[in-house]
């Protein structure tokens, strides 16, 4: 019973202190850990298991696999005057978190606001016409600009890509007809120069027929002769056909062949 009240109170002591002096973490492997000591940066935590004192050490975990982040129907006005609703997402990695926990209050949100700024930068330097042809290029262009941006918050930007270009309303059904008149002006082209290929061919066929008249008739045989169906028939020059008085017949004259 002496010691009874002391080892009691020794036991609720210690509980107290594996309970809350100290503490087990685990840092998985696509993790890293940062660890304070009295307020100030000491280490980087490797995956693995730790025991800490969270009385003096502060553990703050980052998940360094790749992340996604998108701008969407931000409205921006380009070179033109014209007011677009642009998307874009952006593809980006934690690639040093001592960098993008101390250089920005929110990595996140330092590389949104990046990514928002040469959007509009880029944007509104082009027209409509450049914009929508040079779609992947523009994609390249934000992703060359934001790239070392995004480095100097321990940031690894992978890649950028314009998702979607929206027009106003009005602007959206006008924008319609002048591509659809554009492509039926395009048609039209395509169909005007098959009729004067087609004509250059007749003209050329023309020319044949007029230097060599037996072209026309060996055509048309041979038109014949792949049809069913049809009767030939083959004329014969007068200047071969004489009378014959004496039988009251007439035949054709050749001689190499006897006479019937």
């Amino acid at each position: 019973m002496k010691y009874l009240i002391p080892s009691i109170i020794l036991i609720i002591l210690l509980a107290f202190f594996f309970k809350y002096a100290i503490r087990r973490i685990t840092i998985l492997e696509y993790e890293r850990g940062l660890m304070y000591v009295k307020g100030k940066f000491s280490r980087i935590l490797e995956p693995g298991q730790y025991w800490y004192s969270p009385l003096v050490v502060i553990i703050q975990k980052l998940d360094g696999r790749p992340r996604f982040t998108s701008i969407t129907g931000q409205e921006v006005l380009s070179a033109d005057s014209i007011t677009l609703k642009v998307s874009l997402a952006a593809n980006y990695q934690i690639i040093d978190p001592v960098v993008a926990t101390h250089n920005a209050q929110n990595f996140q949100d330092a590389l949104y606001l990046e990514l928002q700024l040469a959007l509009r930068e880029i944007i509104g330097s082009a027209d409509i016409d450049a914009i929508l042809k040079n779609r992947n290029e523009f994609s390249t262009k934000l992703l060359e600009i934001v790239a070392p941006k995004a480095q100097d918050i321990g940031l690894k930007l992978i890649s950028v890509n314009l998702k979607d270009i929206m027009f106003p309303g009005k602007l959206k059904e006008v924008f319609t007809q002048v591509v659809s008149a554009r492509q039926e002006g395009l048609a039209m082209l395509e169909k005007a120069r098959g009729e004067m290929a087609a004509l250059r061919n007749l003209a050329n066929a023309a020319k044949m027929i007029e230097s060599n008249p037996a072209l026309l008739q060996l055509r048309l045989v041979q038109t014949l002769t792949q049809s069913s169906g049809n009767t030939l028939t083959m004329g014969i020059p007068p200047s071969v056909i004489t009378p014959n008085a004496a039988h009251g017949r007439t035949f054709v004259e050749n001689p190499s062949e006897p006479s019937v």
